[in-house]
């Protein structure tokens, strides 16, 4: 009875096992098949596979040959563009160019019209190689106006305070007076230099001519006495 039961048991072993294979089997089986569900042979024939190539190269986009007549008609518009910009940039500097010239020319044929001398003028001064002198007279604006030229010709320059500047009528009264324009400092170079000396034109109702004097500063080594000046109204 002993020998039995092993035999049995051994028996119910191998069936179990063999039970377990088969399920394992079906199992792998079904595992297996659901993996390479869509998945199919790779077609093996050339033709098919150049044909493939050759759709989806004409499909990715087409390549156009332009013709030689299009190409050249496309380089001489350009060419041209560019020549038609340089030609204008050409004539844009010619243009300027012209111009300057013109401007120049002007400048040098200008004729400088000098002013008329008025009658009396100009009335002169000089000490030490400096001129002042009164080129002309004129009344504007409540004013009289003296147009005065001042000249270095000494070999030092010389400064002026024209503060100090002493303005007088034809009955030694003293008139009040500004400057415009003249230098404070005259250098030795020659160079004439002009301003203006302004008296107000209420001072001067029965005055018929006036009188200027000027002195360097601080030195006071010349003196420029202008007298006589024409004031008539």
């Amino acid at each position: 009875m002993k020998i039995n039961s092993t035999v049995i048991l051994t028996l119910v072993l191998l069936i179990l096992m063999l039970g377990a294979g088969s399920v394992s089997a079906l199992l792998g089986f079904n595992l297996g098949s659901s993996a390479l569900k869509g998945v199919t042979t790779p077609d093996g024939r050339p033709t098919s596979k150049f044909a493939t190539t050759k759709s989806n190269s004409s499909q990715s986009g087409e390549v156009t040959l332009l013709k030689e007549e299009e190409i050249l008609k496309t380089v001489k518009a350009r060419i041209e563009g560019k020549a038609k910009v340089a030609k204008s940039d050409k004539l844009d500097e010619d243009d300027e160019e012209i111009n300057n010239r013109k401007q120049k020319q002007k400048e040098k044929t200008e004729v400088v019209v000098e002013e008329k001398p008025q009658a009396g003028f100009p009335v002169t001064a000089e000490s030490e190689g400096v001129t002042l002198a009164v080129q002309s007279a004129r009344y504007s604006g409540g004013d009289l106006l003296l147009k005065v030229k001042m000249q270095n010709k000494g070999a030092d320059s010389v400064r002026f305070l024209y503060s100090f500047l002493d303005v007088t009528d034809d009955k030694g009264r003293t008139l009040s007076a500004s400057t415009e324009g003249l230098p404070s400092e005259l250098p030795a170079s020659g160079t004439a230099f002009s301003g203006t000396v302004s008296i107000p034109t209420a001072l001067l109702d029965d005055v018929k001519k006036v009188s200027l004097s000027l002195t360097d500063y601080p030195d006071q080594k010349l003196k420029l006495e202008v007298s006589n000046i024409p004031v008539d109204k």
